[in-house]
This record gives C-alpha cells, structure tokens and sequence, in this order.
C-alpha cells in the first residue's frame, strides 16, 4: 500500500510576510553591531550607537565645503579691500593676513566646536553625530586636540605626497607615502568601532546623538504628591548637578536595575551630604532629586544661566 502527499500551496503573502522578516531580522542584526555599552561615572549603563563610515564621511564633506566657503569667501573679500591698494605691498599684507587666516581655519575648525558643549561640528550636527568620550566621562580639551591634531597625518599628508613633483626617486616617495598615509585615512572602514587614529589615540568615540526627552511623568508625579511627603533640597544640593547628569539620571529612572538606581542614590546622596530619611526609599528619592534638578535648570535657562555639568563652576 502506498500513501500520498499533497503539499499545501504556499501563498504569495506568506512569502512576501517571509521575505519581510528575514530583511528586518537582518538589518536589526546590522544594527545591533554598531551598539555600545557606556558606563557613565555615576554608574549609570548607556546604549549609545557609533556614526557608520559612510555618516562620518558625509559629515566630514559638510565641513570641508563649510571651511573652503570660509576661506574662498574671506580671500575675495581682501581681494576687494585690498584691490584699491595695487600690486605693492599692501596686497602683500593682505596676501600673508589671508594665509594665517587659512592655516587657523585649517588647523583649528574641528577644534573649536569640538570642544564646545556640542562636542560636535556643523556637518556632525546636520547629520546627528557628536563625540564621546570611551570612558563615560566628560570630553577633556586633551582628547580633542590629540585627535584633531592626528588629522593632519590622516588626511594633509596623502595629498601633500600626491602633489609632489614626479621624477623618479620623489614617485617613489611619494608613492610609499601615499600608501602610508592611505593607510590612516582608510583605518575608519576596517575597524568595528568605527574609529579614526586620532579617536583611538584621544579615546573617542563619533555617535548618533541621542534624542533625550525628559520624563515629565515622573517631576509631575513627584510634583503632585502632598506637600508634607516632598523631599525638599537647598538650593547648593540641586546645583551639585547640571543638564549632563540630568540626562544620565533619567535614563537610570527609566531603564536601569534597582541595583544601579540604589547605586546612583548613594552617590547623589554623598555628593550633596544627604542624611537617608526614615522610609526614604532609593527610586522616591531620585524621582524627588530629579524632579528639583529639572526645574531649577530650568530656572537658570530662563535667566540665560546654563550648567552643562557637575564641572561646570559657572554663577
């Protein structure tokens, strides 16, 4: 006796439906590898997510283009004032005002907004990406300049080798050079972090700049509990902290464990000579601490007062 089969037709939307999910499970897969785990000095554990090759590359061709629009714009303009001057030496000083221009435009255009609360260029910005420090701590004016000042051997020197002269011991020098040098310039693509040589020697990272929205939920909910039961703060204890670790702070109130957030209690509480009250549990206390922070910053923006961080000493 023999038995026989007959195999379900299988419709084109179970295929498609398929298709789909082998595309989502592949790109999450791809996401997933640009993810890191930074752990912040007060403890808290951040999913931060590295800029790709090709966003780094985009935003280093904004600021290219934003400081060769610097340049070419301030050379046509001395041209224009120093044109009533003639060919003598006037011009000439003009001339040598404009190449000190464009060696600090050069040399300084990644540092000054680096190193700025922003941490991060125009092109970086356009395309949402910042610079971090690996360690989880603040981004020292050390780590920008040892990697912005790697720059030059990354990306100066190719074209300086490119455009030497080409008889036939320099074609050979130039030749090695450029090997040399692409090497740094091509470093981004063959490391998983994504990183530059100057971000491996500074110890940086370039990330997609997180969205942070402030929990309004929990400053309205430790706003609306009853006067009496209100953890109250001198004004010294709230500004122990400013925005950064305001940020940080939410993000533990939102997904870390209640052994991070016990952590992150003690520290605060140690920071700003807090006595533990009798039933004062850790979450109240943070939502509580939270809740004064975010409204005392809020308070200084109005009066055009900005603290960036707990290192900030600004009034």
């Amino acid at each position: 006796m023999t038995s026989t089969t007959t195999a379900q037709p299988v419709s084109q939307s179970s295929i498609d439906a398929a298709r789909r999910r082998r595309a989502r499970m592949a790109e999450e897969q791809r996401q997933s590898k640009m993810m890191r785990t930074l752990v912040t000095p007060e403890g808290a554990a951040l999913r931060l997510k590295l800029a790709t090759a090709s966003e780094r590359a985009g935003a280093f061709a904004i600021d290219v283009a934003i400081q060769w629009a610097i340049v070419i714009g301030s050379l046509l303009g001395l041209s224009y004032i120093s044109a009533p001057l003639g060919f003598g030496s006037g011009r000439n000083i003009a001339f040598a005002f404009w190449l000190v221009f464009f060696f600090f435009v050069r040399n300084f255009y990644y540092i000054f907004f680096e190193i700025g609360t922003k941490a991060a260029t125009p092109g970086k910005r356009a395309l949402g990406l910042r610079v971090a420090s690996r360690d989880g701590g603040r981004l020292t004016a050390n780590a920008v300049l040892a990697r912005n000042f790697i720059r030059e051997i990354e990306i100066g020197l190719p074209f300086q080798f490119a455009l030497m002269s080409q008889d036939q011991v320099t074609a050979w020098m130039a030749l090695l050079g450029l090997i040399w040098s692409g090497i740094f310039l091509l470093f981004p693509i063959f490391n998983k972090d994504k990183m530059r040589v100057g971000d491996l020697i500074a110890g940086t990272w370039v990330i997609r700049n997180p969205k942070v929205t402030l929990m309004g939920d929990i400053s309205h909910a430790a706003a609306s509990k009853p006067a009496e039961t209100r953890i109250a703060f001198s004004a010294k204890q709230v500004d122990a902290y400013g925005i950064h670790e305001l940020h940080v702070l939410e993000d533990v109130l939102r997904q870390s464990t209640p052994e991070i957030k016990a952590q992150v209690a003690e520290r605060i509480r140690a920071k700003i000579g807090w006595k533990q009250e009798t039933g004062e549990t850790d979450i109240a206390f943070l939502e509580a601490y939270y809740a004064a922070l975010r409204q005392r910053l809020e308070q200084r923006m109005l009066l055009g007062q900005k603290k960036i961080d707990k290192y900030d000493t600004r009034p």
